[in-house]
């Protein structure tokens, strides 16, 4: 009788490579919120699109245990799965220090220490870190090199324009808390720099302003499509060629 032996088939390189890419996908989404958020008046709301298998943009909202809500949007220099690597560092870290009762200002300090500590070449972070209480109506923010926020109200699109020093660069920087009342169905726009440097396809800079222009006529919309409208715009200025991971957050605060 013949026996058959079944051969051992050794995966490629390129399926292997593959396979590690799927499942550092699958870790990294594991990082950002499964769903929205929803306390009360509250609602807050995400997208995350890289460009590559992974990326280097990273964020988070949660309920704080004084039913503060807080949220932080960031980005890390670099793509792909170095960017994506770093961005786990910056996660980890931030995720040590957000729930510890401390100010906007006082986390991002904390965070740039620790990453100095850790410093790694070309390595660095960006991100915002807001806390809003329901109660006052108040945002406390402190930036470190990201874009904006915008704030939409009836009135308009308004470019808050804060700023900061990037995170992992200087041990000694210091950052600044703004304050934001944020009245009721008003919201606030969080964005990465894939969105706020949108380019045409001529490879000309769009910019922050235009996304103004663009978020000026849509107060009224809810979240999620108020996502659909901004990605859908980066998306229409350069449809072949997405430079960099895009992401944003939308909070939101109802009447």
């Amino acid at each position: 009788m013949r026996v058959t032996i079944p051969l051992l088939v050794t995966p490629s390189l390129e399926v292997i490579r593959e396979q590690e890419l799927d499942e550092a996908r699958t870790i990294q989404y594991s990082l950002v919120p499964a769903e929205s958020l929803s306390a009360g008046r509250i609602s807050v709301t995400h997208r995350l699109q890289s460009v590559h298998a992974v990326g280097g943009d990273f964020l988070d909202y949660f309920v704080l245990s004084d039913q503060t809500v807080g949220l932080y949007l960031g980005d890390v220099s670099g793509k792909g799965l170095p960017g994506a690597l770093y961005a786990a560092l910056v996660v980890g870290t931030l995720r040590g220090v957000h729930k510890t009762g401390e100010s906007p200002a006082a986390v991002l300090s904390l965070l740039n220490r620790r990453l100095c500590v850790r410093a790694i070449s070309s390595r660095y972070s960006t991100v915002s870190y807001a806390v809003f209480d329901p109660r006052t109506h108040r945002m406390l923010i402190s930036s470190a090199g990201m874009y904006g926020p915008l704030l939409l109200t009836r009135r308009g699109c308004v470019n808050l324009r804060l700023s900061g020093m990037p995170p992992g660069l200087f041990s000694n920087a210091q950052y600044d808390v703004s304050t934001l009342t944020v009245e009721p169905g008003e919201s606030v726009l969080f964005i990465t720099d894939g969105i706020a440097e949108m380019r045409r396809s001529d490879s000309g800079i769009l910019g922050v302003e235009h996304l103004v222009d663009i978020c000026a006529r849509l107060y009224s919309e809810e979240p999620a499509k108020l996502l659909d409208i901004v990605f859908a715009a980066a998306e229409e200025a350069d449809p072949n060629n997405q430079a960099d991971d895009r992401a944003a957050v939308v909070f939101h605060f109802a009447e």
